[in-house]
């Protein structure tokens, strides 16, 4: 028998109704996730010791939309880092899904624990506020067994707040872009503004001035630079139609310094190994507006002095990787987990491999045959990376045809007295600029002998390496500019941070 057909209209399938979110709670969820990019690129670089770049650096490039809120949830959860770690275990909180994005876990963590309740609008929201209650639970036992009435005793206040001093707000002008008295009379709007007495094209503004989505920053007229920083490309002086080797360039400050100095002209091979730091270095350059810069995604070290490509390079700028000393309340590493007070040996240790490298790199560069100016430069302030590597390639230098020379030469503050020459190096000091950094600048004054011929210098470089000089090790110890030990360690260039 046949089946009648039904005339009822096919049921319609149900979708389910999707969940409209305020845009106060779509910001939150954002905010958090960009938060947690920054946070596991700085821990990844901290635990490989090979950091990208500062905290401030990765928190205020371009692709961070809201830097004011994700600045301060980063900083605030690597506050309370060792306490948020501590909590979770103790609350066994995750499973192997969540312990591959621990960043995100650390962010959310610490709203509910010491910040804002966040929005039940993720997945990641959505299981930890299933655990709220055994987090909270798990903090009150962890005080409990250090023995804390509070949380801030917990961290120690000092972690906390800090007692680093204010520092002036330095802004370097690209000459290439604008001029430095229409930059003064522009950001003269907001706050007041000097001249520096030591840099060309460097301003000064108050502490805490706020320029980062300053339209001049924005579009590259302007760079937030710290002054030891800028000063580095003005003690090589380099002549317009020279060409320059930029050794370690990201992320390219310093480049722009140069490419500004050099009005436009001549050549400058920016050296960049870390593939995402030559980006940054990229992307520097493009804002800047710079076209005499050549990037060189490859190691410094891997450059031939006797490559006929090279056989015009007169100057060669080295700000190679250092402890980061001189800047560590700038590029706040002082919050990340190396920096704890358990790892002074490992930090030691460091230090002699920096500077193992530091030796190499400068040795190398004083090699390439036509080059009469190079400056080496760090932000650290300890003399095993500063005096102890110029002393150490000072007899190479000679044979060279190389020479101490004086960088700004009214500048009071000079090497420590630990080697010949010391008067003629520049030393910046923590508490009286606000900052620690290291300039040796060493200019070619005599020809070699046989001068025709572009072997010597590499040759005799050979030589001296079998010998065993620039390799000359000082005992396990390291002084800072004051006498004082600092445990500061990181992977960073001076100009690896934003002031």
């Amino acid at each position: 028998m046949a089946r009648r057909k039904s005339n009822a209209p096919p049921k319609a399938t149900r979708q389910p109704a999707k969940q409209k979110f305020s845009s106060a709670e779509r910001s939150s969820l954002y905010a958090s996730r960009e938060a947690a990019k920054v946070l596991g690129t700085a821990l990844r670089g901290d635990a490989e010791r090979r950091a990208v770049a500062s905290i401030k650096s990765l928190v205020f490039s371009p692709s961070v939309r809201n830097k004011r809120g994700t600045f301060a949830l980063v900083c605030e959860t690597l506050k309370h880092l060792t306490v948020i770690k501590e909590v979770l275990e103790i609350a066994n909180a995750l499973n192997s899904k969540w312990k591959r994005q621990e960043p995100l876990v650390y962010i959310i963590c610490y709203d509910i624990l010491f910040g804002k309740e966040p929005p039940l609008i993720g997945d990641a929201e959505k299981f930890l506020m299933k655990r709220k209650d055994a987090l909270v639970s798990s903090l009150a036992t962890l005080l409990v067994r250090k023995k804390a009435e509070t949380v801030d005793k917990l961290l120690g206040v000092s972690q906390l707040n800090g007692n680093s001093p204010l520092k002036p707000r330095y802004v370097h002008v690209n000459t290439l872009k604008m001029d430095v008295d229409s930059a003064v009379q522009e950001l003269g709007k907001l706050y007041k503004v000097q001249k520096d007495e030591t840099v060309p094209d460097l301003l000064v503004m108050p502490p805490g001035s706020d320029l980062h989505a300053h339209h001049l920053v924005k579009n590259g007229r302007t760079f937030l630079q710290g002054k030891g920083s800028a000063m580095v490309a003005v003690a090589l002086q380099p002549e317009a139609d020279w060409e320059v080797i930029d050794a370690c360039a990201a992320p390219g400050n310093k480049t722009i310094n140069l490419a500004a100095l050099m009005k436009g002209q001549g050549k400058i091979i920016a050296c960049e190994l870390n593939e995402e730091r030559v980006k940054r270095l990229e992307q520097t350059i493009k804002l800047s507006g710079a076209t005499n810069i050549e990037v060189s995604h490859g190691d410094f070290l891997g450059l031939n002095p006797e490559d006929p490509s090279f056989a015009k390079v007169r100057a060669i700028l080295l700000d190679p990787s250092c402890s980061g000393s001189g800047t560590i309340t700038d590029r706040l590493d002082h919050l990340l987990p190396s920096h704890s007070a358990d790892n002074k040996n490992y930090d030691s240790i460091r230090l002699h491999k920096l500077a193992v490298f530091q030796k190499k790199a400068l040795a190398h560069a004083l090699s390439f045959p036509q080059v009469e100016r190079v400056v080496y430069s760090t932000c650290s302030i300890h003399q095993i990376e500063n005096e102890d590597v110029v002393s150490s390639v000072l007899p190479l230098a000679s044979s060279l045809g190389f020479e101490l020379a004086t960088p700004f030469p009214q500048w009071q503050r000079r090497g420590l007295p630990v080697l010949a020459g010391s008067e003629h190096l520049l030393r910046m000091d923590p508490e009286e600029d606000k900052e620690g950094f290291f300039i040796a600048l060493f200019t070619k004054t005599s020809k070699l002998e046989n001068s025709n011929s572009s072997e010597i210098p590499e040759r005799e470089c050979r030589r001296r390496r079998k010998q065993g000089h620039p390799f000359l090790w000082p005992k396990v110890f390291f002084r800072a500019w004051n006498g004082r030990m600092s445990s500061f360690i990181s992977s960073s260039n001076s100009e690896d941070y934003v002031s």
